[in-house]
């Protein structure tokens, strides 16, 4: 049997080496990414023993299709997003989170589901323009971690696909959305621009 050969680096180094990457895997694991490419979309401090603290402050800019999350006036983290697609454009401006929804559901866009069998009869509707066909309910698109900023403008979970194809909102990856969402309070500014 042969003899493993000595390490080059000292036993001290070894050990601080096997503890930073068993801390990396549990902010991995903990955080609710189930890919490497959702760890590139959160990208939190570069510092896994230290996550800043304080108030929040989001910083999206739309012309990068990136948010920012500060706390304390530090990056807390950053993530990419998909804003409002041509003909339903994000605001831009300062505003507040005024409404906080852990599992809101839009009540302009969504689907028709018959209420006999519950499957969808129609997609992609928006109820102000689809009328409803008899035998079926709206049920509203679903828009988990909500933080509302203006009239029906938020922050919320959904598809992002690198480029603007939202009705205006601002979607975040899951593990993003979750982040703002726990950081945020009522009050927290958010702030808009191109």
């Amino acid at each position: 049997m042969e003899t493993p050969a000595a390490s080059p680096l000292p036993p001290t180094v070894l050990k601080a080496c096997r503890v930073f990457f068993l801390a990396l895997f549990a902010v991995f694991a903990g955080s609710g990414c189930t890919s490497i490419q959702d760890m590139r979309d959160v990208v939190s401090s570069n510092n896994p023993f230290f996550q800043p603290t304080g108030p929040a402050r989001i910083v999206i800019y739309l012309s990068e299709q990136r948010a920012y999350l500060y706390r304390g006036g530090q990056l807390a983290a950053s993530t990419r997003i998909s804003s409002g697609r041509e003909g339903y454009d994000t605001p831009t401006g300062r505003f507040k989170v005024i409404e906080k929804d852990i599992d809101h559901a839009s009540s302009i866009y969504g689907a028709y589901v018959s209420r006999e069998t519950d499957e969808v009869v129609k997609w992609n509707v928006d109820v102000r323009k689809d009328r409803r066909p008899p035998g079926t309910v709206y049920v509203g698109a679903p828009m988990p971690y909500f933080l509302r900023f203006q009239g029906g403008h938020g922050l919320h979970q959904g598809n992002v696909p690198r480029y603007p194809a939202s009705h205006g909102c601002i979607r975040l990856p899951a593990p993003a959305a979750k982040k703002f969402f726990d950081a945020a309070r009522l009050g927290t500014p958010v702030i808009v621009r191109h």
